[in-house]
Protein backbone atom coordinates (compact mmCIF):
# COMPACT_ATOMS: atom_id res chain seq x y z
CA UNK A 1 0.00 0.00 0.00
CA UNK A 2 1.58 3.24 -0.87
CA UNK A 3 2.01 5.71 2.13
CA UNK A 4 0.34 8.75 2.55
CA UNK A 5 1.05 12.52 3.73
CA UNK A 6 -1.49 11.68 6.14
CA UNK A 7 0.73 8.21 6.74
CA UNK A 8 3.62 10.38 7.88
CA UNK A 9 1.91 12.90 9.73
CA UNK A 10 0.88 10.17 11.90
CA UNK A 11 3.88 8.77 12.19
CA UNK A 12 5.36 12.13 13.06
CA UNK A 13 3.17 12.91 16.01
CA UNK A 14 3.43 9.73 17.63
CA UNK A 15 7.51 10.13 17.47
CA UNK A 16 7.07 13.34 19.11
CA UNK A 17 4.91 12.18 21.63
CA UNK A 18 7.22 9.58 22.86
CA UNK A 19 10.43 11.92 22.64
CA UNK A 20 7.85 14.23 25.29
CA UNK A 21 7.13 11.44 27.28
CA UNK A 22 10.87 10.39 27.52
CA UNK A 23 11.38 14.12 28.81
CA UNK A 24 8.93 13.78 31.48
CA UNK A 25 10.25 10.56 32.14
CA UNK A 26 13.63 12.39 32.95
CA UNK A 27 15.28 11.79 29.64
CA UNK A 28 17.63 13.17 28.12
CA UNK A 29 17.33 16.20 25.52
CA UNK A 30 18.24 14.65 22.52
CA UNK A 31 20.03 17.13 20.20
CA UNK A 32 20.57 14.39 17.41
CA UNK A 33 18.06 12.55 15.89
CA UNK A 34 17.28 8.59 16.24
CA UNK A 35 18.67 6.84 13.35
CA UNK A 36 15.99 4.40 12.71
CA UNK A 37 13.23 7.65 13.11
CA UNK A 38 10.39 5.60 11.35
CA UNK A 39 8.65 8.44 9.46
CA UNK A 40 11.99 8.87 7.09
CA UNK A 41 12.73 5.50 5.62
CA UNK A 42 15.82 5.85 4.33
CA UNK A 43 17.28 6.34 7.93
CA UNK A 44 16.03 3.13 8.45
CA UNK A 45 17.86 1.89 5.43
CA UNK A 46 20.94 2.98 6.86
CA UNK A 47 20.19 1.98 10.65
CA UNK A 48 23.40 0.17 11.78
CA UNK A 49 22.47 -3.76 12.50
CA UNK A 50 26.18 -4.44 13.59
CA UNK A 51 28.22 -2.94 15.86
CA UNK A 52 31.51 -0.74 14.75
CA UNK A 53 34.23 -1.91 13.83
CA UNK A 54 37.45 -0.54 15.07
CA UNK A 55 40.32 0.45 12.83
CA UNK A 56 43.85 -0.34 14.10
CA UNK A 57 45.76 2.70 12.73
CA UNK A 58 48.97 1.53 14.53
CA UNK A 59 49.39 -1.15 12.37
CA UNK A 60 48.76 0.64 9.14
CA UNK A 61 48.31 4.76 9.48
CA UNK A 62 46.84 4.72 5.93
CA UNK A 63 43.38 2.39 6.89
CA UNK A 64 42.03 6.42 7.83
CA UNK A 65 43.08 9.46 6.65
CA UNK A 66 45.09 11.02 9.02
CA UNK A 67 46.67 13.97 7.09
CA UNK A 68 44.66 17.23 6.57
CA UNK A 69 43.21 18.32 3.39
CA UNK A 70 44.83 20.24 1.21
CA UNK A 71 43.24 23.18 0.47
CA UNK A 72 44.93 26.21 0.81
CA UNK A 73 43.87 29.82 0.22
CA UNK A 74 45.53 30.09 -3.47
CA UNK A 75 42.84 26.74 -4.14
CA UNK A 76 39.61 28.99 -3.27
CA UNK A 77 39.02 31.56 -6.33
CA UNK A 78 37.05 35.14 -5.69
CA UNK A 79 33.53 33.51 -7.24
CA UNK A 80 33.95 30.37 -5.40
CA UNK A 81 31.55 31.41 -3.11
CA UNK A 82 29.14 33.41 -5.27
CA UNK A 83 26.77 30.97 -7.37
CA UNK A 84 25.61 33.79 -9.45
CA UNK A 85 28.95 34.71 -11.24
CA UNK A 86 30.05 30.98 -12.22
CA UNK A 87 28.44 31.17 -15.59
CA UNK A 88 28.06 33.66 -18.36
CA UNK A 89 24.69 34.30 -17.85
CA UNK A 90 22.60 35.61 -14.67
CA UNK A 91 20.90 32.48 -12.87
CA UNK A 92 16.92 32.91 -12.62
CA UNK A 93 15.69 33.34 -9.52
CA UNK A 94 16.01 35.27 -6.23
CA UNK A 95 19.17 36.54 -5.33
CA UNK A 96 20.15 35.70 -1.47
CA UNK A 97 23.25 36.50 0.62
CA UNK A 98 23.45 33.77 3.16
CA UNK A 99 26.53 34.34 5.81
CA UNK A 100 26.48 33.38 9.40
CA UNK A 101 29.80 32.47 11.69
CA UNK A 102 31.46 28.75 12.29
CA UNK A 103 31.73 28.23 16.28
CA UNK A 104 32.92 25.73 18.49
CA UNK A 105 31.03 24.59 21.76
CA UNK A 106 32.53 27.82 23.33
CA UNK A 107 31.40 30.45 21.10
CA UNK A 108 35.27 30.20 19.97
CA UNK A 109 35.36 31.09 15.83
CA UNK A 110 37.05 28.54 13.84
CA UNK A 111 39.28 29.92 11.28
CA UNK A 112 40.64 28.86 8.45
CA UNK A 113 37.89 26.12 7.69
CA UNK A 114 36.29 25.01 4.44
CA UNK A 115 33.23 25.51 3.74
CA UNK A 116 31.06 23.74 1.20
CA UNK A 117 27.46 24.36 -0.43
CA UNK A 118 25.29 22.73 -2.76
CA UNK A 119 21.55 23.14 -3.61
CA UNK A 120 18.76 22.79 -5.86
CA UNK A 121 18.34 25.53 -8.70
CA UNK A 122 15.08 27.99 -8.21
CA UNK A 123 12.92 25.35 -9.83
CA UNK A 124 13.88 23.13 -6.95
CA UNK A 125 16.09 20.97 -9.68
CA UNK A 126 20.17 19.92 -8.78
CA UNK A 127 22.44 19.97 -11.78
CA UNK A 128 22.92 15.92 -11.04
CA UNK A 129 22.82 13.15 -13.97
CA UNK A 130 20.58 11.06 -11.63
CA UNK A 131 18.52 14.04 -10.87
CA UNK A 132 14.73 12.69 -11.45
CA UNK A 133 12.82 15.83 -10.94
CA UNK A 134 10.91 17.17 -14.34
CA UNK A 135 11.69 21.01 -12.77
CA UNK A 136 14.08 22.87 -15.48
CA UNK A 137 17.60 23.17 -15.49
CA UNK A 138 19.40 26.00 -15.25
CA UNK A 139 22.26 26.26 -17.71
CA UNK A 140 23.87 29.70 -15.86
CA UNK A 141 23.23 28.00 -12.37
CA UNK A 142 25.23 25.08 -11.23
CA UNK A 143 24.33 25.18 -7.37
CA UNK A 144 27.99 24.39 -5.89
CA UNK A 145 30.15 26.57 -3.80
CA UNK A 146 32.68 27.37 -1.35
CA UNK A 147 34.53 29.53 0.64
CA UNK A 148 37.70 29.55 4.06
CA UNK A 149 36.07 31.02 7.06
CA UNK A 150 37.87 34.21 8.15
CA UNK A 151 39.90 35.49 11.32
CA UNK A 152 36.57 35.48 13.17
CA UNK A 153 34.69 32.26 11.87
CA UNK A 154 32.48 34.21 9.12
CA UNK A 155 31.73 32.54 5.70
CA UNK A 156 29.96 34.32 3.28
CA UNK A 157 27.74 33.06 -0.04
CA UNK A 158 26.00 34.56 -2.66
CA UNK A 159 23.36 32.20 -4.52
CA UNK A 160 19.53 31.92 -5.03
CA UNK A 161 16.93 31.04 -3.03
CA UNK A 162 16.51 26.88 -3.80
CA UNK A 163 13.04 25.44 -4.91
CA UNK A 164 11.00 22.81 -2.95
CA UNK A 165 11.07 19.79 -4.35
CA UNK A 166 9.26 16.66 -4.52
CA UNK A 167 11.02 12.92 -3.21
CA UNK A 168 9.13 10.30 -3.68
CA UNK A 169 9.55 8.55 0.15
CA UNK A 170 4.81 8.51 -0.13
CA UNK A 171 2.57 10.03 -1.98
CA UNK A 172 3.01 13.72 -2.38
CA UNK A 173 6.23 14.47 -0.54
CA UNK A 174 7.78 17.55 -0.98
CA UNK A 175 11.21 18.66 0.53
CA UNK A 176 11.46 22.01 1.99
CA UNK A 177 13.58 24.56 0.77
CA UNK A 178 17.59 24.38 1.70
CA UNK A 179 20.97 24.59 1.14
CA UNK A 180 23.02 22.00 2.11
CA UNK A 181 26.31 22.66 4.07
CA UNK A 182 29.80 20.49 4.19
CA UNK A 183 32.68 21.52 7.23
CA UNK A 184 35.99 20.04 7.24
CA UNK A 185 38.42 20.12 10.38
CA UNK A 186 41.80 18.71 10.21
CA UNK A 187 41.34 15.64 7.95
CA UNK A 188 38.93 14.10 5.67
CA UNK A 189 37.50 11.85 8.50
CA UNK A 190 36.35 14.95 9.78
CA UNK A 191 33.91 16.09 7.33
CA UNK A 192 30.97 17.47 8.70
CA UNK A 193 27.48 17.68 6.97
CA UNK A 194 23.89 19.39 7.50
CA UNK A 195 21.41 21.46 6.08
CA UNK A 196 19.89 25.44 6.58
CA UNK A 197 16.42 25.98 5.85
CA UNK A 198 14.35 29.23 5.50
CA UNK A 199 12.45 30.54 7.99
CA UNK A 200 8.56 30.03 8.40
CA UNK A 201 8.23 27.34 5.08
CA UNK A 202 5.03 25.89 5.10
CA UNK A 203 6.70 22.49 4.08
CA UNK A 204 8.05 21.99 7.69
CA UNK A 205 5.33 20.16 9.41
CA UNK A 206 5.14 17.69 6.41
CA UNK A 207 8.71 16.80 5.86
CA UNK A 208 10.11 13.67 7.96
CA UNK A 209 13.45 14.81 7.59
CA UNK A 210 13.81 18.09 9.55
CA UNK A 211 10.98 16.32 12.06
CA UNK A 212 13.55 13.56 12.44
CA UNK A 213 15.04 16.33 14.96
CA UNK A 214 12.37 15.63 17.36
CA UNK A 215 13.99 18.27 19.84
CA UNK A 216 11.89 21.39 18.77
CA UNK A 217 15.28 23.95 19.84
CA UNK A 218 17.51 21.94 18.10
CA UNK A 219 15.41 21.74 15.14
CA UNK A 220 15.15 25.84 15.33
CA UNK A 221 18.63 26.07 15.13
CA UNK A 222 18.68 24.67 11.63
CA UNK A 223 16.57 27.48 10.37
CA UNK A 224 18.34 30.78 9.12
CA UNK A 225 17.14 34.20 10.53
CA UNK A 226 16.29 36.66 7.86
CA UNK A 227 18.92 39.65 8.50
CA UNK A 228 18.47 43.05 6.36
CA UNK A 229 21.76 44.15 7.17
CA UNK A 230 23.12 41.29 5.29
CA UNK A 231 20.72 42.50 1.85
CA UNK A 232 22.34 43.67 -0.72
CA UNK A 233 20.50 47.13 -1.82
CA UNK A 234 19.09 46.35 -5.29
CA UNK A 235 20.20 42.92 -5.28
CA UNK A 236 20.06 40.16 -2.82
CA UNK A 237 17.77 39.35 0.89
CA UNK A 238 20.29 38.30 3.55
CA UNK A 239 20.18 35.36 5.48
CA UNK A 240 22.22 34.37 8.99
CA UNK A 241 22.93 31.47 10.65
CA UNK A 242 25.51 30.54 12.77
CA UNK A 243 26.60 26.99 13.12
CA UNK A 244 28.05 25.21 16.48
CA UNK A 245 30.48 22.19 16.07
CA UNK A 246 29.62 20.60 19.71
CA UNK A 247 27.86 21.21 22.72
CA UNK A 248 24.74 21.71 23.94
CA UNK A 249 23.88 23.91 21.54
CA UNK A 250 25.33 22.26 18.48
CA UNK A 251 23.63 22.32 15.25
CA UNK A 252 22.35 19.13 14.36
CA UNK A 253 24.92 17.19 11.72
CA UNK A 254 24.79 14.20 9.50
CA UNK A 255 26.51 11.85 11.96
CA UNK A 256 28.34 8.64 10.79
CA UNK A 257 29.08 7.56 14.36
Amino acid sequence: MTLTQHDIDQEIAAEHAAYEKRLADGGPVEHQPRRDYAPYRSSVLRHPKQPPVTIDVSKDPELVELHSPAFGERDITEIDNDLTRQHNGEPIGERITVSGRLLDRNGRPLRGQLVEIWQSNAAGRYAHQREQHDAPLDPNFTGVGRTLTDGDGHYHFTTVQPGPYPWRQHLNAWRPAHIHFSFFGTAFTQRLVTQMYFPADPLFPYDPIIQSVTDDAARQRLVATYDHNLSVPEFSMGYHWDVVLDGPNATWIEEGR
